[in-house]
């Protein structure tokens, strides 16, 4: 007897939210700031910290990336004018406001607040990208939830990303999530604006963002009272999820418990990714990045390589080239064969004064002390052969 095939797995928000192991939830100033106080809304961010603990109680890991220091900095300093400084000085004074309101609401729940300030500089340059990568993974190691804004107070118009969404976007790349959530006023995609199109049909489930389903992101739409966002940012911060191999969701965050009601059923919008954040990483790694040098490795260490070991300083035997921290570069066996790339994790002059050393030896030798590795085996692409 035939046995029967075993039914698809359900694909929408509730079950993307289940399913997901590292999240990033993105939260507009909307949410957060009182438009006529310019106060954090205190209940709704005690029920969102509940929605966090949850999340972390069922073994998943979380990263906030929270608007509202230039909205609360305006709120302590109602005189100052639209210039580029005047933004700068209100998260100046904003930023430690933010922090104090999500370490007192995750207070409670035996969490702590990381606070972590990003440019676009920061995720865009592969130095400053593995850098912020390791700050965030050293957070969620030790059980903290990193609290991601733009860094208002240095950012120029030239190295802003202008709006939260990209860069939680960008942050979901960076730490290599699987989903990432946007909260909105609205409670996914329409196929026209709800407000002025009564005849609008929700989308429950995208699973490819085609010019179509880009155009419905209407224009700017902004939330009202203090956010700058809409969905055509939802949409676009989606593409550069989606490509890192991280799904989107987009959902209202004007309930209570927000992520409670996205588990429970509420309506959202799912936008699918086709790879996990992994597999996106290595392609990315293997296919647009240009090898900046090389090492070159000893049969030892290119049978560890193949046994999805990390590279260490002891296996390599040459530096070639003067690649930075972060580049790219090609890995040679003894034979003068690549047999594939990685990011280093050193720059090529101290990647030279490692080689063919012990890993316990780095410190004393560089004069600090770095990774224990050259390339780790999740920086690293191997040649199929």
């Amino acid at each position: 007897m035939s046995q029967a095939a075993s039914p698809a797995p359900r694909l929408d928000a509730a079950s993307a939210l289940e399913a997901a192991r590292r999240v990033v939830v993105k939260i507009g100033s909307s949410l957060l700031i009182d438009a006529e106080t310019r106060r954090p809304t205190r209940d709704w961010l005690a029920a969102m910290a509940s929605d966090l603990a949850a999340l972390k109680a069922g073994g998943r890991e979380v990263i906030v990336v929270s608007s509202g220091s230039i909205a609360l900095g305006r709120g302590r300093l109602p005189g100052l004018g639209a210039r580029l400084e005047d933004k700068q000085a209100a998260a100046s004074v904003g930023q430690s406001l933010l922090m104090a309101a999500w370490s007192e609401a995750l207070e409670p729940h035996g969490l702590i607040a990381g606070q972590v300030l990003l440019t676009r500089d920061d995720t865009e340059r592969r130095r400053r990208w593995l850098n912020g990568r390791a700050t965030v993974e050293a957070l969620l190691a030790h059980g903290v939830i990193p609290i991601v804004n733009e860094n208002d107070t240095v950012a120029t118009e030239e190295i802003r990303y202008g709006d939260n969404d990209r860069l939680a976007a960008r942050t979901a790349q960076l730490a290599r999530a699987d989903l990432l959530v946007l909260l909105s006023d609205v409670d996914g995609l329409y196929t026209a604006d709800p407000r002025r199109d009564p005849t609008a049909a929700h989308l429950p489930l995208i699973e490819s963002l085609t010019p179509e389903i880009l155009a419905m992101g209407g224009g700017a739409n902004a939330e009202a009272g203090v956010g700058t966002g809409g969905m055509a940012t939802k949409l676009a911060a989606a593409q550069i999820a989606r490509s890192a191999g991280c799904a989107t969701i987009i959902a209202s965050g004007q309930t209570v418990s927000p992520l409670s009601a996205i588990r429970d059923g509420a309506r959202a919008t799912l936008i699918a990714a086709p790879d996990g954040p992994m597999a996106a990483y290595k392609q990315w790694i293997a296919g647009s990045l240009s090898p900046a040098g090389e090492l070159r490795l000893d049969a030892g260490a290119v049978t560890a390589l193949k046994a999805g070991k990390s590279l260490l300083p002891a296996g390599v035997t040459a530096v070639v080239g003067g690649f930075e921290k972060g580049d790219c570069v090609r890995l040679i066996d003894p034979e003068g064969r690549a047999v594939g790339v990685g990011l280093a994790a050193y720059p090529a002059d101290e990647a030279a004064r490692i080689r063919g050393r012990r890993s316990d030896e780095i410190e004393t030798i560089l004069g600090y002390r770095g990774a224990s590795v050259l390339i780790h085996r999740d920086d690293m692409v191997l040649d199929d052969r």
